[in-house]
């Protein structure tokens, strides 16, 4: 059986992915770097962080403000390429199965909205092969499409209840799962 952890219960790690997009900040990445580097720092004197890196040069460049501010303990940094730093929509979803962990891979669509989404899209992969877990990939109602959902567009309280978001489910704008009702 598998249940779905509240989001304030203990857990080992908080991934994040270092931002590089400028589209997604614009005119404004130069200091975000820094505030990411302030999250991780935080969070790391509580659990250990997971920071997906675009590339090499990213990561080095993310080591060196890490260790500015001070953040050399209870940090790994992973070369996975995205698209953009949302890993709250498209990480997968970790519940456990039976006391073990499993990745819910939802399918990524860029909230329907952007065109480039293929690297985001492989995150639930990559996420699996540094962790060794399980990942299965739900799909839609009667079919066998993946369902399109993001992390930041539902929430537990880890007792069974679900909240979504109508506008992630079943935007008829920025439509995720055609026919869904």
């Amino acid at each position: 059986m598998r249940r779905w952890p509240a989001e304030w219960e203990r857990h080992e790690a908080t991934w994040i992915s270092w931002p590089h997009h400028e589209p997604d900040w614009p005119g404004k990445l130069e200091p975000i770097p820094w505030v990411y580097a302030e999250i991780a720092r935080t969070l790391a004197q509580h659990e250990r962080v997971e920071i997906l890196c675009h590339n090499a040069g990213i990561k080095k460049s993310a080591k060196k403000l890490l260790d500015a501010h001070g953040v050399r303990d209870n940090v790994r940094l992973h070369i996975v390429p995205t698209d953009r730093a949302w890993l709250r929509d498209s990480f997968p979803t970790v519940v456990a199965n039976g006391g073990k962990p499993e990745l819910v891979a939802w399918r990524f669509n860029a909230w329907a909205k952007y065109k480039n989404f293929s690297r985001d899209a492989k995150v639930g992969a990559a996420a699996a092969k540094v962790l060794r877990w399980p990942r299965v990939e739900p799909p839609r109602p009667g079919s066998k499409v993946r369902f399109v959902l993001e992390g930041g567009a539902i929430e537990t309280d880890g007792r069974g209840t679900m909240l979504a978001t109508e506008e992630c489910l079943l935007s008829k704008v920025q439509c995720r799962n055609p026919g869904v009702t």
